[in-house]
């Protein structure tokens, strides 16, 4: 019985990633871990399936509502797919790194799941590739996560965007010091979210808070753009929780200067993004023209304890898929998934194109064999629907060559002595030109 369409569709939020866009998301990956590697962090691998009592422990409560569970028939526990790699990475550290100095530098790569109300683009599966640093607790620490998720963007051939600082404990002193709580405090906050001013201006009119606080509190959705923004801050924050903050800020800038990276770096002191997770520097990185950021990280000091080891630590991820879609627009960047020859053997025999088919693999050129038995015509017709870029012909003598661009069909004779040599690609490339 034939499936109908509907029996073979794919749920909502997750897809299939063809030959082009597959070779684009590893190139990004392989490029992001590459820069990775060179600050010294190492690769780990993360389970796909996790005890959800374990997990559950070193997440919040925005992302245990967006795990799926299911039940485990073996163990008669509860399992969970992970919506994010950082809680892993919390779990080996505390019990499977313990016994290693620190810091830890850790890298990885992997796909997540998240429950969520499907809207037109959006994706349960999440891409990540990340670090994570754990042990060091200094603005130095802070600067090279910023740094390095610079350098992986410029890796990408990205040079519009921005990062986006910010520090929460400087908006959890202003929140703190006006000693409000319970649904005003979370509405203030869901107010200074927005950046609606108007908002906290009501909200302000309707709760008694001291007038220092009331200027703090009013002024947290307009501190946000370039780094003078920390002076204005100065200006009008009086609790040493928020003015320590900015110290924290103005020392992890200091190091970014020295880098020489400022000019990719804007303020958002009234950010609350993870206001219950992060313990100091956040940021996102953002690239023009598109709207969501394409990686976010910061300061999570009180992760770790929570597998039995108290350790600060820091750390970032970016989102493959958002970053296919920025590069995709690069005409540079993209990746076809591309392979080098197509064989086409004119001869009875089949030893000798196996012969060759050996070498050229073993010189390092991709090499497919047309093993269905078809005509020289839609071989080459073949070639060119499958971005292959040359055919090379095989006979029907023994030891004739013959190689032919597939786009246009150009042809280059190639006397059978050269595949002894390591010359071959040079003198193909040099007798057809590029591509």
């Amino acid at each position: 019985m034939r499936l109908s369409p509907c029996d073979i569709s794919l749920p909502r939020g997750v897809g299939d990633y063809l030959p082009d866009p597959s070779a684009n998301i590893t190139s990004i990956e392989n490029r992001l871990l590459r820069v990775f590697e060179l600050w010294g962090f190492r690769r780990v691998i993360t389970p796909r399936l996790e005890f959800e009592d374990v997990l559950a422990t070193g997440i919040g409560d925005e992302l245990k509502d967006k795990t799926y569970r299911f039940d485990d028939r073996q163990s008669g526990r509860l399992l969970a797919l992970p919506p994010d790699i950082t809680p892993q990475i919390a779990r080996i550290a505390a019990t499977r790194m313990s016994a290693m100095p620190l810091p830890y530098r850790i890298s990885y790569s992997g796909r997540v799941l998240r429950q969520t109300e499907i809207q037109a683009g959006r994706s349960r599966e999440i891409f990540q590739t990340g670090v994570e640093l754990i042990g060091l607790d200094s603005p130095e620490a802070d600067a090279e996560m910023i740094v390095m998720a610079i350098e992986a963007m410029q890796a990408l051939g990205l040079d519009d965007f921005t990062i986006d600082l910010g520090q929460v404990e400087f908006c959890k002193g202003v929140f703190e010091a006006s000693g409000l709580c319970g649904i005003p405090l979370r509405q203030l906050r869901e107010a200074v979210s927005r950046k609606d001013s108007s908002a906290v201006a009501t909200l302000l009119a309707e709760h008694t808070v001291s007038a220092e606080s009331a200027r703090e509190l009013a002024a947290l959705p307009r501190l946000f753009g370039a780094i003078e923004v920390l002076e204005t801050a100065r200006q009008i924050v009086t609790n040493q929780r928020s003015r320590a903050a900015l110290e924290n800020l103005q020392q992890v800038l200091d190091i970014l200067a020295i880098h020489g990276v400022t000019d990719f770096i804007s303020i958002d002191l009234g950010e609350t993004r993870g206001l219950d997770y992060h313990s100091g520097i956040t940021f996102e990185g953002f690239v023009t023209g598109f709207g969501e950021s394409v990686c976010s990280g910061g300061r999570y000091d009180n992760l770790t304890v929570r597998y039995g080891m108290d350790s600060p630590a820091t750390g970032f991820t970016f989102n493959l898929l958002n970053l296919l879609h920025t590069v995709e627009r690069k005409p540079e960047f993209s990746h076809t998934a591309q392979t080098d020859f197509l064989l086409f053997n004119a001869c009875q025999d089949r030893r000798e194109v196996l012969m060759v088919a050996r070498q050229l693999r073993k010189t390092g050129y991709t090499t497919a064999r047309d093993i269905i038995r078809r005509d020289y015509a839609d071989s080459l017709a073949y070639s060119k629907k499958m971005n292959i870029r040359s055919m090379l012909v095989i006979g029907p003598d023994a030891g004739q060559y013959r190689v032919v661009r597939s786009h246009d069909g150009v042809t280059v004779i190639i006397p059978g002595e050269l595949f002894e040599k390591t010359g071959l690609m040079k003198y193909i490339e040099e007798s057809q030109g590029e591509n």
